[in-house]
């Protein structure tokens, strides 16, 4: 079938190869059983939490455990302490930033504001799914450097293929959605490009279970594991500041 159809692309003219092409496609067109997904509305809108595991969680989790060598010394995150308890090692302090006081909050600051931030102050910062929420993008990456202590770490996450966080109702906005090369040019243009390391993970499935609101549990490992670089659910930022010192 393959083989027909790259013939056919390329020998016959536009009006022929796009019946043929139809013709042979699989599954035949207009005989795929969408089941359950064929609806305009999402099975969820809880994300997953109201299923289990939010998929772009399973993803955050894995790139996490992954780098967790690098959550140490005097570490931050962004609403709660939850993955510095999770992953860290070896912590001799936590802190957890809000943009107002509130919560458990030791650190108050708009992250896309460098006067407000501490200068240099910590080893390590955790910022999940954070970045998409600020306006001043490159002023929030700005502010993720201004954090870290020379040889400090940022592990961050981003969503690709994505819901809305909001609707009109909700306050706050949703700015922004990325990709690996938009993600190693923003990094790369503040920490340097050799201190930035990008991953991608999810493919096709994930993002439309994702989408849909299903649950990490509803797939497979062996699904899950797969990842395609045209259907990142998340992408994973490893941006470390040089021992040399900030530039």
């Amino acid at each position: 079938m393959r083989i027909l159809r790259s013939l056919a692309r390329r020998f016959l003219p536009r009006g022929a190869r796009r019946r043929v092409v139809r013709y042979l496609a699989y599954p035949p067109v207009g005989s795929l059983d969408f089941g359950d997904l064929r609806v305009v509305d999402p099975i969820s809108r809880g994300w997953g939490y109201d299923r289990g595991t939010p998929i772009d969680r399973h993803y955050i989790d894995a790139f996490l455990g992954a780098h967790a060598a690098d959550i140490r010394g005097r570490a931050l995150e962004v609403k709660d302490d939850a993955y510095l308890r999770r992953f860290g090692r070896d912590l001799e302090s936590i802190d957890i930033l809000l943009p107002r006081p509130g919560g458990a909050a030791t650190v108050v600051a708009d992250l896309s504001r460098l006067d407000e931030l501490p200068d240099v102050a910590f080893d390590a910062f955790v910022c999940t799914q954070v970045l998409q929420m600020i306006p001043d993008l490159e002023g929030a990456i700005e502010g993720c450097r201004r954090l870290l202590r020379p040889g400090g770490t940022l592990l961050a996450t981003v969503p690709c293929i994505s819901r809305v966080e909001n609707t009109p109702e909700d306050s706050g906005g949703d700015y922004w959605r990325f990709t690996l090369p938009s993600t190693r040019r923003l990094f790369g243009g503040v920490f340097g490009d050799e201190n930035v390391h990008i991953e991608q993970y999810g493919n096709v499935l994930a993002a439309i279970a994702f989408l849909h609101g299903l649950a990490a549990e509803e797939l497979s490992g062996d699904e899950l594991a797969v990842n395609d670089p045209a259907f990142p659910v998340i992408v994973g930022i490893r941006a470390r500041v040089a021992e040399r010192g900030i530039r």
